[in-house]
């Protein structure tokens, strides 16, 4: 279950206000009240029945100890009346395990309602939070410097797209990735593939030596309980790759695996927060809307990601959210990347999600900010899913954490921004200093 019963009962015209906000069916809401109406009248029925047949059975036996016939007509009464109501209790659990499955089953489908102060639409909604460094131009003056200190000559150059750029370079084979495993597969190669290891190894001893994440490196595909768990089933089935002969996804994200390692556990609550990074390639079978940016790496179907995993108290969750998309944005002002946080629209945050934050990098060979992560705080909606819980005091009854998530960061669009933010003239790429003790040297150039 994801929304409580108990909440559903007492806040149903909010849940379904939510799921109206989020563009989802809100009729699921009243089809499980229905169906939790119809469970409680079962349950009545059957306790009133049970009832009965105990009291016919007392009554059967009292006869008999008294000396009554126990095949006269009086004990036969009582005892058509204790196996008529065993018959219509076995009928009523027969229902009833078929109602339980239903009102389950409808409880996942109903989406997280969004918090109240998340603007509601769809992206014209979207709220520019806050933004950081400087929007580079597509066209500048050659010296690299822009405005009133140009040179007189007019002498300009022209950023190019990270695909012209990595073809130069050498370190993109998305023709051969095509050819390997389909469109969306990219292969990088040289240079490539050491920058993506660079990135991954720094993102992950940032988060573990300075921030004081745990590194998890989880498995690369999920039984349906853990998908069902942090509600990618039912909710995004069409998105993801499914080992069918297993039984198993591929992961969408680190956050499937990692926060399904605390299913069905209770922390203490001098063991919170927790906090996980995790590297996993990630596989999405819906790369983005068809037909666009289909050039370079902005929307594949397999991508690498650090993930921040976090579990939280109820009443840290929402600044731990800011915490935590603080961290996301401390990685991109290292790497200079000028970028925006934006306060997502409920139509525009997932089913799950409570409040979303996407950071946006600013990519100037295309000209277009590029989404690099996404910060979410689910509340207790996954926990109750996948019944995680904590004591708020030792002994105390156990409650429902709150589970948090963001990227730090997601890598295609990060390389992207960094080969356009970085590129010079003559084709090669500065390498920003926090990554040259990874990469070995300050510059990308062609292979010879």
């Amino acid at each position: 279950m994801s929304v409580g019963l108990q909440r559903l009962r007492e806040d149903a015209p909010a849940i379904r206000q939510g799921a109206i906000d989020k563009g989802e069916d809100p009729s699921i809401v009243d089809q499980a009240l229905a169906a939790d109406a119809r469970r409680r009248e079962l349950l009545a029925e059957g306790d009133h029945l049970k009832a009965e047949r105990n009291t016919a059975s007392k009554a059967i036996g009292e006869s008999i100890r008294v000396g009554a016939d126990p095949h006269g007509p009086a004990t036969a009464a009582l005892r058509a009346r204790s196996t008529a109501a065993g018959s219509r209790i076995s009928a009523i659990d027969t229902e009833l395990a078929t109602v339980d499955a239903t009102v389950e089953d409808l409880l996942l489908r109903i989406p997280n309602p969004a918090d109240l102060d998340v603007p509601v639409g769809g992206e014209e909604a979207n709220v520019t939070i806050r933004t950081w460094g400087e929007q580079l131009p597509r066209v500048q003056p050659l010296s690299g410097e822009v405005g009133a200190d140009a040179p007189a000559d007019g002498a300009r150059w022209e950023r190019r797209p990270h695909w012209e750029v990595g073809a130069g370079l050498r370190i993109f084979e998305l023709e051969r990735g095509a050819k390997i495993a389909g469109s969306g597969f990219p292969v990088y190669r040289g240079l490539g593939s050491t920058l993506q290891r660079s990135l991954i190894s720094w993102f992950l001893d940032v988060h573990t030596r300075e921030n004081g994440f745990t590194e998890i490196w989880p498995p690369a595909v999920v039984n349906a309980a853990s998908a069902r768990g942090t509600g990618q089933i039912p909710d995004k089935e069409d998105q993801m790759y499914v080992v069918t002969r297993d039984e198993l996804y591929l992961v969408p994200t680190a956050e499937v695996p990692v926060t399904n390692l605390h299913r069905d556990e209770i922390f203490e609550a001098s063991e919170l927060p927790v906090r996980y990074a995790a590297y996993s390639p990630c596989f999405r079978r819906e790369a983005g809307a068809a037909g666009k940016d289909t050039r370079g790496i902005l929307r594949v179907h397999q991508f690498d990601k650090v993930e921040m995993v976090l579990f939280e108290r109820p009443e840290a969750s929402a600044q731990a959210l800011e915490w935590m998309t603080g961290r996301a944005e401390d990685l991109l002002q290292r790497l200079g990347l000028a970028y925006r946080v934006l306060l997502m629209a409920t139509r525009e945050m997932g089913f799950v999600q409570g409040r979303k934050y996407d950071i946006e990098v600013w990519a100037p060979g295309v000209e277009r900010w590029l989404e690099v992560s996404s910060c979410s705080n689910f509340r207790d909606y996954q926990a109750r899913r996948m019944a995680v819980r904590y004591r708020p005091q030792p002994g105390a009854k156990p409650e429902l954490v709150h589970t948090l998530n963001g990227s730090g960061l997601a890598l295609p669009r990060v390389v992207a921004a960094i080969i356009e933010s970085y590129q010079n003239p003559d084709g090669s790429v500065t390498v920003p200093a926090v990554l040259r003790p990874y990469l070995g040297q300050a510059e990308l150039r062609p292979p010879p």
